[in-house]
């Protein structure tokens, strides 16, 4: 029957989704000030005033959502040793890791949204633009949706390996 294929396909989607990191991961750093905040982070910024002056953020919300990155794990707190009256925000290697989110999420905001920023991203030792971000096959083509499908993990580990659509 037609319809117990689409009920089918609907329960292994609710089942996978189930199991599905990215609801834990928006709930931790899919919120707009949070975003703001890491690229306030991967930028230099370090201390709460800073991050208020260069955010315009209120201070409670900007204490209430540095506290939740400290909690996830983003960011570490540690005393300023300058100024012990001081907190320096630091990236932890898993803030780190969020680079490529933060940074596919611009470039989406350059080519769908607002256009072109002003200042570019670069690599340090040749000066030149970072290329866009995309998914890749794991011999660096470049995927778009209909070349990507789910498939279990287990069952990934037992295929064998695939050469230009041909098992090799």
């Amino acid at each position: 029957m037609p319809n117990e294929k689409v009920t089918t396909g609907i329960d292994a989607f609710r089942e996978a989704a189930l199991q599905c990191p990215l609801p834990g991961a928006v709930e931790l750093i899919g919120e707009k000030w949070a975003f703001l905040i890491l690229r306030g982070a991967l930028n230099g910024l370090q201390h709460f005033e800073e991050f208020q002056a260069g955010l315009g953020i209120a201070r409670n919300i900007l204490s209430d959502r540095l506290g939740k990155l400290v909690t996830g794990g983003i960011l570490e707190r540690s005393p300023d040793p300058s100024d012990k009256r001081k907190v320096i925000y630091a990236l932890t290697d898993k803030g780190e890791a969020l680079l490529p989110v933060v940074l596919a999420l611009r470039q989406w905001g350059e080519r769908w949204g607002h256009g072109p920023a002003s200042v570019v991203l670069v690599d340090r030792l040749n000066g030149r633009p970072v290329r866009e971000i995309c998914v890749q096959a794991e011999d660096g083509r470049k995927l778009g949706v209909g070349d990507l499908t789910w498939l279990s993990r287990e069952d990934v580990e037992r295929a064998p390996l695939k050469r230009g659509g041909r098992v090799a």
